[in-house]
């Protein structure tokens, strides 16, 4: 596995030298790789690590050995602070399932100081969110909140944001809306984006690739 970076810039994340697997099962060994601003994308089949990988950038996942840090701050020692640096969620999740879509856009604006609500009105308007905000996460379709939690990601404003499969169980529409946060994403000079997939999204810059 290799990381290559396409453009030289100060790193927001920094993984160095990670160790992490399930009983029977090493996935990661020795793995080090910088993530600088933009779009960077971790790539591979079904089964090599992404998720896992994505899960443990965002702190909800720790490795065995070997560190990694947010501007500086380390998942080691700043356990809390580097969490709220990061933005992730498990598109699989039943956590919220019980609150509406606009309650639980309403709590993570609490959660991340740095959350906008002028772009989530944008993101809702642009995924066509607004009849669902209503409902309870569980009589959302599977493209519905896909759709809630990509909002939540594009508004919550931390310095590095990950999202497995993005593109995911979405509309057209909603792929061409994803496809335009994705190339602004790609141009942002500070923060950083990681995306979990098979293939790099077409047309769109990536700072930095993790093949698996």
């Amino acid at each position: 596995m290799n990381s290559a970076l396409a453009r030289v810039a100060e790193s927001v994340l920094e993984a160095d030298r990670l160790h992490f697997g399930w009983p029977g099962r090493p996935l990661f060994q020795g793995l080090s790789f910088r993530i600088p601003p933009g779009l960077s994308l971790v790539r591979g089949e079904d089964g090599c690590g992404k998720s896992s990988l994505i899960r443990l950038m965002a702190g909800d996942l720790v490795p065995r050995s070997g560190t990694l840090s947010i501007h500086g701050r380390r998942l080691d020692d700043q356990h809390d602070a580097y969490r709220q640096q990061a933005f992730w969620i498990d598109p699989q999740t039943e956590t919220h399932d019980d609150i509406s879509a606009a309650g639980y856009l309403e709590r993570l604006s609490q959660l991340h100081p740095r959350f906008n609500a002028e772009i989530l009105a944008d993101l809702v308007e642009g995924f066509a969110l607004e009849p669902h905000l209503g409902k309870p996460m569980y009589m959302l379709s599977t493209g519905s909140k896909r759709k809630v939690w990509l909002s939540a990601a594009f508004a919550a404003g931390t310095p590095l944001t990950l999202i497995d499969q993005p593109f995911a169980a979405l509309d057209a529409p909603s792929l061409r809306f994803l496809t335009e946060l994705l190339q602004d994403a790609a141009n942002h000079p500070s923060r950083a984006w990681v995306i979990a997939d098979h293939e790099a999204p077409t047309g769109i810059m990536l700072a930095s690739v993790i093949d698996l």
